[in-house]
């Protein structure tokens, strides 16, 4: 089992426990491929959830870019409710697993397909 194959389990393990939902392996993969070599680095892999500037990239550069949402509060509230669904205290929020929720949220599975 490869590097990323491992991380893609340790994903699947968050959305389980961490979230309560049965990940769909095979977006759960393409979304993971579609983060590139920022799952391997440690900061680039997590999402600091407590950063105003870093929950702005992820708006930016993944709903709006990558899933070509239109900007307004709804992707805010979106962002908001995954971070609340993966758990505030949670110190390793990993950014596949932010991407995959984010992604199921707005029915946008599409994308990678």
């Amino acid at each position: 089992m490869g590097k990323r194959d491992e991380l893609i389990a340790k994903y699947a393990d968050d959305l389980k426990n961490k979230c309560g939902m049965t990940p769909d392996m095979d977006l759960l993969t393409k979304v993971t491929i579609g983060c590139g070599p920022a799952i391997y680095n440690a900061d680039a892999s997590t999402v600091a959830a407590g950063q105003p500037a870093e929950l702005e990239t992820v708006k930016n550069n993944f709903l709006i870019k990558k899933l070509a949402l239109k900007d307004g509060p709804e992707l805010d509230s979106a962002i908001e409710s995954v971070i609340e669904t993966y758990g505030k205290s949670e110190r390793n929020k990993y950014r596949a697993v932010i991407y995959y929720m984010l992604t199921k949220h707005f029915g946008k599975e599409a994308v990678y397909g």
